[in-house]
């Protein structure tokens, strides 16, 4: 199984561990921390050092009731540490559903979209199919970052989920982007009570039938605080491990992960009990 991108060919065979970038002042976790060009860049050699295999970039925090930037802000947050993170010979994702940004990204060289909007904002569809191979992540979200923990989901999400992430994985290539270019994101947290986003990690098996390679973002997420009692996101480093892991063994080809380091060595455990 392989993950088609702009200048890559991910081998989806083995787990794949992608390290979050966060140029923003106000990510959940790590706001504010890496929101220079030069800090970022840093940030990225560090990861590679630590194991990531690709590295994604965001310049707008979607934590729940996080405000929207503006075109122009994210931009310049994102652009130049586009172009320097295009050298590091690794493959380069930006979070984004901004069709404007994806255009900027894509032509700095940037081989994935991973969009929390499943390109359903603007025309961010046809930015992506009329480019000739970039990589693109489809993320199940209900409602949008302001309101989406003020009235959650009700019920048993599985179906839902899986009908929406048909629904735009089918739409995106009757529009021309090739299934081999698509991964799909049930979106932990993303309008789901902690019931219901641990429910959609024991259930990934209605997702994997999609036929498109899952991924799985549990990193330092409030569920698992909530289930730890760990308040501070950076204190849930064992949990968001611990998820990682059992996504990976239910399935998951890609894990999102802020503790790359961490995250490699388990899953290098988790192989070798899989291999002997």
């Amino acid at each position: 199984m392989r993950w088609l991108t702009s200048r890559f060919e991910i081998d989806l065979n083995t787990p794949v561990v992608m390290g979050i970038v966060n140029v923003t002042p106000d990510s959940f976790s790590d706001g504010g921390r890496h929101a220079s060009t030069r800090a970022a860049v840093q940030h990225c050699e560090r990861l590679l050092t630590d194991g990531a295999q690709v590295l994604d970039i965001g310049g707008e925090s979607t934590r729940p009731g996080s405000p929207a930037v503006s075109l122009e802000d994210e931009i310049a947050r994102v652009l130049p540490v586009v172009q320097e993170a295009v050298r590091l010979g690794v493959p380069v994702s930006v979070d984004t559903y901004k069709p404007e940004v994806m255009r900027a990204v894509l032509d700095a060289g940037a081989d994935i979209i991973n969009d929390i909007w499943a390109l359903r904002r603007g025309d961010a569809l046809r930015v992506v199919a009329a480019h000739p191979r970039c990589g693109v992540c489809l993320m199940h979200m209900h409602r949008d970052p302001q309101t989406m923990q003020v009235a959650p989901m009700e019920g048993d999400v599985l179906p839902g989920v899986v009908a929406f992430l048909r629904e735009h994985a089918s739409e995106a290539e009757r529009r021309g982007v090739d299934a081999s270019r698509i991964v799909l994101d049930p979106g932990i947290g993303f309008g789901k009570t902690v019931a219901q986003n641990f429910s959609l990690l024991a259930h990934q098996g209605p997702l994997l039938a999609l036929g498109y390679p899952l991924l799985a973002g549990w990193s330092r997420k409030s569920s698992l605080g909530a289930v730890t009692g760990r308040e501070v996101p950076e204190q849930r480093v064992v949990a968001s491990v611990a998820a990682a892991v059992l996504a990976v063994e239910r399935g998951a080809r890609v894990v999102r992960v802020h503790d790359v380091r961490e995250t490699v060595d388990a899953l290098k455990v988790w192989q070798a009990c899989k291999v002997g």
